[in-house]
């Protein structure tokens, strides 16, 4: 799409990603079609080809970005507000949830697979996700030394530790169906983190 879009534009644009994820979370990205997208969206060909000019992987990756946008929004409100250990708990119900939800199906792995992680495009998706996601956990352990809740931890490398354990969780999930080591990722993690607290010795 070359230059701004109106509201009505964007508005638009935005309902034709929301209704080409649906359909790729429903069919798969191999079995999903750009005729699908349209009887979906109620978007003609033409429209369809405005907002994406560039066709099928120009939208993979719009919806690419919508599906990583999900990944953070889902862990709302709490992923903002991580500054007790209640807070912390919260937050790992909503992502062991979200991920139970999900099942061992990953809509985003499977537009990155469709669309190439090699793809300049895509990588970025992917490092702007995981640098939002450990930028907020990393707020997140700081509030918690900002109170003595936790011991002297390199915040930066535990956000990042704790990031992949959630990570390799998920993958394991993906090949299993079974939580039990994302789960352990995150409870061991904060376990930890709150024995190491000075009041906790």
């Amino acid at each position: 799409m070359r230059g701004a879009l109106t509201p009505k534009g964007r508005a638009t644009r935005a309902r034709i990603v929301e209704g080409a994820a649906g359909v790729l979370r429903e069919k798969g990205v191999v079995l999903a079609t750009l005729d699908d997208v349209m009887a979906r969206t109620a978007t003609s060909k033409s429209q369809l080809f405005h907002y994406f000019p560039d066709g099928k992987d120009q939208l993979l990756l719009a919806v690419a970005q919508y599906e990583a946008d999900r990944v953070l929004d889902d862990q709302q409100p709490h992923l903002s507000c991580l500054d007790s250990w209640d807070a912390w708990y919260r937050w790992r119900d909503a992502v062991v949830r979200r991920y139970e939800e999900q099942g061992d199906q990953c809509p985003l792995g499977a537009l990155f697979s469709q669309v190439g992680r090699a793809n300049p495009g895509a990588r970025a998706i992917v490092v702007e996700l995981m640098r939002q996601w450990q930028q907020s956990l990393a707020a997140g352990i700081e509030a918690l030394r900002a109170q003595g809740l936790i011991g002297a931890v390199d915040v930066e490398q535990s956000a990042a530790a704790l990031l992949a354990g959630i990570q390799g969780g998920v993958s394991i999930m993906l090949s299993t169906g079974e939580s039990a080591h994302l789960r352990a990722a995150l409870d061991v993690t904060i376990e930890q983190w709150r024995t190491s607290a000075p009041s906790a010795e």
